[in-house]
Formats: structure tokens, sequence, C-alpha cells
């Protein structure tokens, strides 16, 4: 750890970044905004929901768009913009009335989502960068803020709707988020080219640099990318239902807002842990296990009940965290460290389709227990991808 303590403009980076991230990880409270939502705008909760799903897309378009202009564009004006993109998007949202409703899709999905996307992957690449060497610590305490912020935000978001409302909850965060983006973003910046992380680099950098063209041509580039779209399908279709599973489960409303902190807690977890799993067993491996423990766990979702659900919801965050955590790495490692940004953007094409089309799909799925027998068939083909990835690149290197 000693390298990591001595690389004193590296750490100013991921610490800023860290704390800019516990705000941008507002994407996932949207199932505390449901019923609030639902009431203020007489609106079905099945559409009120689907504006995760639209954020959730637009969180990887703005990933996607953030990889290509760090090329161009100082990373910390990436940041700003983005940070921007959300506090107006929440901003917007506040304004919006019964007859306008849907446009939440807009204000809050599209702009909000493509605002965060923009700035975590700016955030997560500078990182890397800066800890070329240690890039499982860096990734996993860059990511495990975003899935942390969930702890602090559900309770914080569900006071602010009792004691001021929906709209002014819309105004105070908007305000919040523009005032951190605005004091840290300047602290966000990738290393010189002469700076010691990159001789630290080196090696990294020997290997072949793949540019996004050449990363889309490849076979495990769909491996990875069908694996990630596979695998967290399962937190996708729980998300935004967590009080409303609670509830059929015979749990009350208040052990729902908990369940939601749980998730929060455990995805953190999952971001920082599994990424340092990797650096002690490989990240393939890694990858794997979590997988695997997600099919597990939605076969259990069939019948548990009380502590059991709660402990099967826990494991299938702290997994969801760890695919955050893992796949930036996993793209590094198979496409190179320099287009890491585009590159990883490009991967996470299968969380968009996962985010927007899965929810869709499974709400065709009355039955509780078949709908979870789905889930747990789409995290076992997420496994035989993993596999073939292993399985392709020792074909390559044979």
């Amino acid at each position: 750890m000693s390298a990591i303590t001595q690389n004193k403009n590296g750490l100013k980076v991921l610490i800023a970044g860290s704390i800019i991230q516990l705000f941008l990880g507002i994407l996932y409270v949207w199932s505390v905004f449901v019923n609030p939502v639902s009431a203020f705008f007489n609106w079905d909760p099945v559409g009120v929901k689907l504006t995760s799903s639209f954020m959730l897309c637009f969180f990887v378009v703005g990933i996607l768009a953030g990889g290509k202009m760090l090329a161009k564009i100082n990373a910390g004006k990436i940041v700003l913009a983005g940070g921007l993109l959300l506090s107006a998007g929440m901003f917007a949202s506040a304004f919006l009335t019964p007859s306008t409703a849907r446009l939440l899709y807009f204000t809050y999905g599209v702009l909000g989502g493509f605002g965060v996307g923009t700035a975590y992957n700016a955030i997560i690449s500078c990182a890397q960068k800066w800890f070329p060497q240690n890039r499982g610590f860096a990734t996993g305490i860059s990511v495990s803020t975003f899935g942390f912020s969930t702890v602090i935000f559900a309770p914080l978001t569900e006071t602010l709707l009792v004691q001021y409302g929906l709209r002014n909850t819309f105004f105070i965060l908007a305000a919040g988020f523009f005032i951190v983006v605005l004091a840290l973003f300047r602290f966000i910046r990738l290393p010189d080219e002469s700076a010691q992380t990159n001789a630290a680099s080196a090696a990294l950098l020997e290997k072949r640099q793949f540019n996004i063209t050449e990363t889309i041509k490849t076979r495990e580039f769909y491996y990875l990318t069908l694996a990630l779209m596979f695998a967290t399908a399962t937190f996708f279709i729980l998300n935004p239902s967590f009080k409303t599973f609670a509830a059929e489960r015979g749990l009350d409303d208040s052990v729902g807002t908990i369940i939601v902190m749980i998730t929060g807690v455990a995805s953190a977890l999952g971001r920082l842990g599994t990424p340092l799993l990797s650096d002690r067993i490989g990240c393939e491996k890694a990858a794997l296990t979590i997988t695997f423990v997600t099919a597990v766990c939605a076969l259990l979702l069939c019948f548990v009940q009380g502590a059991l659900f709660m402990a099967a919801i826990a494991a299938i965050a702290f997994c969801y965290g760890g695919y955050s955590g893992i796949y930036p790495v996993l793209t590094a490692d198979y496409f190179g460290l320099k287009n890491v940004g585009s590159n990883y953007g490009a991967v996470m094409i299968g969380f968009a389709i996962s985010a927007l089309t899965f929810p869709m799909i499974m709400a065709l799925i009355t039955d509780v227990t078949i709908k979870f027998l789905v889930l747990a068939s789409m995290a076992g083909a997420a496994l035989i991808l993993l596999i073939l990835l292993m399985l392709s690149k020792k074909k390559g290197t044979a």
C-alpha cells in the first residue's frame, strides 16, 4: 500500500472522484420515488418504475460518450458537464405536472442518466490511470462510493419527501449536486505523460492497446458484453420494486426502506470487494463467482421469506456491485489500459440493453416463481459466456 500512499496527486483525484460518485449514485434511489411520484402525478406505478430503466440505459450512453470525449476534453470538464446535466434534469423534473408527468423519462431518465454516465466514466478512467498497478483498489474505491450512495440518499430522500414534498425534494437535490460538482470537478484529471504513474504502467501498455473499433470486432467483446447483459438482469428487475416485493412477502413498508439501504451497503461492498478479490484469484474467476451466486439467489427468491429473503436480496446487490467493479478491470485486461474509457463504454451496451428491455419483458410474466426461474437461467447463460471468454483467452495464447 506504500505505493498508493506515495501517489499523493492520484489520491487527491481518487478522493474527489469518490465524493462526486457518492452524489452520482442517486441513480439507484428511484425505488424511493416510485410511490410519491405515482401519487403526485396520478400515474400507474408500473409506468413510474420505467423511469429507472431509461436512466440506466442513458447512463450507459453517457459512459460511452464520456469515454470518447476523454481523449479530447479535460476530464474535469467532462465531470462538470455530467454533474450539471444531472442537476438540470432534477431541476426540470420539479416543474412537471400530471399532464406532463411522462417527461420524467426525459428529465430524470435521459438527462440525469446521461449526465451520471459521462461523469462516472471519466472518474473511473482517471482512477485506473493514476493507479495502474493497483487498478482493483482504485476501481473498487471509485465505484463503491457510487453504490454506497443508496445508504445515504434513500433515507434522506424519504425524509425530504415527507417534510417538503416532491417538487421541493427535486429542487433541494438539484442544488446539492450542483454545489458538490462545482466545488470538486477541478480535481479530476488524468496523469501527465511524464508522470511516474505512467512509467509504472509501461508493462501494461506494452500489450496491444485496442481502440473501440478493434474491440468490437473481437469475440471477447461479445462474450463480455452479453455476460454483463444477462448477469445484471436480476438486479434490474428487483431494483425499482424492493418495497413491492417486500410487501408481497409480508414485510411492512419500513422494512422495505431498510432493504433499499441494505442493498446500498451490499452493492458498495461488492464494488470494493470484487476487484480486490480479482487481484488475488484473477478477474475471470471473480466474475464467475459472483455470477454463480446471482443464479443461486435468483432461485432462492422463488420461495424464501423473511430474513432469508432479505439475505438473498443483499447477496444479489453485492454481486451487482461486483459487476460494476470487475468489468472495468476485465475490459482493461482484455483490450488495454490506454482506451479503457471508450472500450468500457462499449461493453456497457450490454448493461443498457438489460436495463431497458428486461424489465419490460419480465413485466409480462405475472407468476413470481417463473419470473425468478427465468432470471436464474439468464445468470446461468452469463456463466457459460464467461467460461467461453476464458477458453477463448487460453486458445488465443496457446
